[in-house]
């Protein structure tokens, strides 16, 4: 009997507000193939352990909650125990603790098969800050999406302005560069792009111009007319 060829993944990494997310769910839509958010479930840890009180820096019970998430993905929307968080997932103080909780073993591994079980056919676009690195380490195509902090501070205060809430971009240049350094530095699959991934600076891309980067790559990865 022949071996079934592996189910074919795109790895888009990147760091916060580099535009990858963007990129790998409208690379997912033309390939048709599935969309997974790594980031939607740390930060779905995140918004239950800040909800429960848990601290932010013991790896034990955010493991826990890691293991015990009662979260679905469906149509876009994202829910916990039943109720719509897609919304509530995406404010500052999420993000924030998602990236504390990032940096601890126990959490990641505990994510770990949940990640991967996203893996279906036709295939997967997977985004997030180690998906080609240690999620997916032999996905057919690796893109690493970049841009430059000033400009990522600028994405992010957009964004903000658009849901009526407003920061000072000074702060989120700073939350920026603290984030970049905490995901960097850890210990377990710190942020790094993948020795065979391709650099996209998307600093003066259009969305568009980044999406059809990708594409580019997948094609001559053979994976798409």
């Amino acid at each position: 009997m022949s071996t079934p060829e592996p189910v074919p993944v795109i790895a888009v990494d990147g760091p916060a507000a580099s535009g990858k997310g963007t990129i790998a769910e409208r690379v997912a839509a033309v390939l048709g193939y599935h969309y997974l958010d790594s980031g939607a479930l740390y930060r779905l840890v995140a918004l239950e352990a800040l909800r429960t009180g848990t601290d932010l820096d013991a790896p034990g019970p955010l493991a826990a909650l890691a293991r015990g998430l009662d979260a679905t993905f469906a149509g876009g929307r994202l829910t916990l125990d039943g109720k719509d968080v897609t919304d509530a997932v995406r404010v500052e103080a999420v993000s924030a603790a998602a990236s504390r909780i990032a940096v601890h073993a126990p959490v990641r591994s505990a994510l770990l098969e949940r990640q991967r079980a996203f893996r279906r056919r036709p295939g997967l676009v997977a985004d997030g800050r180690d998906m080609g690195t240690v999620v997916f380490p032999d996905a057919a195509v690796k893109v690493f999406v970049t841009a430059s902090a000033e400009e990522r501070a600028r994405r992010r205060h957009r964004q903000l302005a658009k849901s009526g809430i407003d920061v000072n971009i000074q702060r989120l240049l700073r939350d920026i560069h603290e984030r970049d350094a905490r995901d960097g530095a850890r210990a377990v699959a710190p942020l790094a792009a993948a020795a065979d991934a391709v650099v996209v600076d998307t600093t003066e891309l259009t969305i568009d111009a980044a999406v059809a980067a990708v594409l580019a790559r997948v094609r001559a990865a053979g994976l798409a007319a």
